[in-house]
């Protein structure tokens, strides 16, 4: 392809040209790229966004208000999943553009690797610039595999199916499906290569650090089973960056409606910026449909645990429209938006990394280490002196600590169904989750019933959108739908 080229774009905040074998966007004016750092500035897209319309309501963190299920139970995401209605046909459904942008992002990512030598420029930049792109790759095609795919399993990955691996730019050739092991290979060699040329401190935060690619390296290791490596990336990563907020002093100063250090770019947390929903200006609308949690995830949270008082609430007159009060869940509170606080639902956070390494030294046996670096959490999180957890007597018991920490931490976004899905591979973990409906709508037309969710239920894998399959012949649903 030649050094100059035309860059499509669209006229949403989830923008980016596309391949026309599998998606569609339609294009608005042309910006004109022929140098290294115009393609080095493609990298940058402050508007990241993952809707979770299809799979936020399949975990038992999730909670809705009821009319928003109501009617809708074999007709929407919403009402399938809420209700693990298997019966129901989710291949006639819109994923509401979450394939389409995950692969948008990775034909941006293309772009610039494929282009980029032909520019005129310094050949570290051009380095770096591939560098970076590779790792928003990775990321991408990470996400991609765990929401349409099994979750890695090393005694059927290489049989199972899983997504089309993007590896150049193109608009005409049509996508072949990979298996999950071939995608999770690829994924890997695209970090190993790259995460090294990082910079530390880029020249804004929405190009990727060091120490992001050195987490979303760990985080692809404890997905893939490699423990030893999940270890030494989480290490590499918060070597990098440590940095936890303390909630203890967003409470003295009376709460994150006062305290509004961590706004905006201003969480030194947060290791890369992807918005749930369509954007950070409208993650906080996101918060109000995806933001409540389970009655069963509430109890989990201790009363000293700052993560509930200072983000959460069940009462007051601002939450009367998203919330149904008696309902025994929970809301992210309306007073925290992203001018106050930056929380990151989908993109990395250091707090995720400590979690890593607990795992990873929990899987390892070393589980005094592991307990340390969930204390290490739990100070910053928790109020008071009774902050810390004695080591559990089993892996098993630890592991579970683990993943309770998890749920309390790692809110919202794509979490909470990944782990469930790559956890229900293992019988000591593996999970049957139940949820009543309707609570408070509750009638003798419509009396509450027990829904239930198997740990080996298809809707686990979330099918590739039909306007994809449409376009692709190639993408064969993974499930037996």
């Amino acid at each position: 392809m030649a050094g100059v080229i035309y860059l499509l774009l669209t006229p949403v905040s989830c923008l980016l040209s596309s391949c026309d074998n599998y998606i569609d966007i339609t294009p608005k004016g042309a910006i004109t790229v022929d140098s290294t750092s115009q393609y080095y500035e493609l990298i940058v897209n402050p508007m990241r966004c993952y809707n979770p319309a299809a799979y936020w309501h399949l975990t038992d963190d999730a909670w809705a208000k009821e009319s928003n299920i109501l009617g809708y139970e074999n007709l929407s995401f919403h009402g399938i999943n809420y209700t693990f209605n298997e019966k129901a046909d989710r291949t006639i459904l819109s994923d509401n553009n979450l394939y389409e942008n995950m692969y948008a992002y990775i034909m941006r990512a293309n772009l610039v690797i494929d282009n980029i030598d032909e520019t005129q420029g310094a050949a570290d930049m051009k380095a770096l610039a591939k560098a970076e792109a590779r790792t928003f790759r990775a990321f991408d095609h990470f996400l991609a595999v765990n929401t349409y795919a099994k979750a890695y399993d090393p005694a059927t990955a290489a049989q199972d199916g899983g997504v089309a691996i993007m590896d150049h730019y193109t608009l005409e050739e049509v996508p072949v499906k990979a298996t999950v092991a071939e995608v999770y290979d690829f994924i890997i060699k695209d970090l190993e290569e790259s995460v090294a040329l990082l910079q530390e401190k880029p020249v804004n935060i929405y190009h990727p650090n060091r120490a992001f690619g050195y987490a979303l390296l760990a985080k692809v290791y404890l997905f893939h089973r490699d423990w030893e490596k999940a270890k030494t990336a989480a290490e590499a990563a918060l070597k990098l960056n440590p940095t936890l907020v303390d909630y203890n002093v967003i409470k003295d100063a009376g709460g994150v409606a006062r305290y509004t250090n961590y706004s905006h770019e201003n969480n030194p947390e947060v290791l890369s910026y992807h918005w749930m929903g369509s954007g950070w200006t409208t993650e906080q609308a996101a918060l109000y449909y995806y933001g409540l949690i389970s009655p069963e995830l509430k109890a989990l949270f201790e009363p000293n645990d700052l993560r509930y008082s200072l983000f959460l609430r069940d009462t007051g007159t601002s939450i009367t429209s998203w919330f149904d009060y008696n309902s025994g869940g929970a809301i992210w509170t309306p007073a925290t938006t992203t001018n106050r606080f930056t929380y990151m639902s989908v993109g990395l956070r250091t707090a995720e990394v400590y979690l890593i390494l607990a795992e990873a030294n929990a899987r390892l046996n070393n589980l005094p280490e592991a307990t340390n670096y969930l204390n290490q959490l739990r100070a910053k999180r928790l109020s008071g002196n009774e902050t810390a957890i004695a080591t559990p007597a089993s892996q098993v018991e630890m592991i579970k600590t683990i993943i309770n920490e998890r749920r309390k931490e790692l809110l919202f976004g794509f979490n909470r169904f990944f782990d469930l899905k790559r956890f229900n591979l293992e019988s000591e973990y593996a999970k049957t989750v139940t949820r009543e409906y309707p609570v408070v709508n509750a009638s003798e037309t419509r009396p509450k019933q027990t829904y239930t969710l198997l740990p080996d239920s298809r809707l686990y894998i979330i099918p590739f959108p039909h306007s994809a399959r449409d376009k692709n012949p190639n993408l064969t649903l993974n499930t037996n739908e």
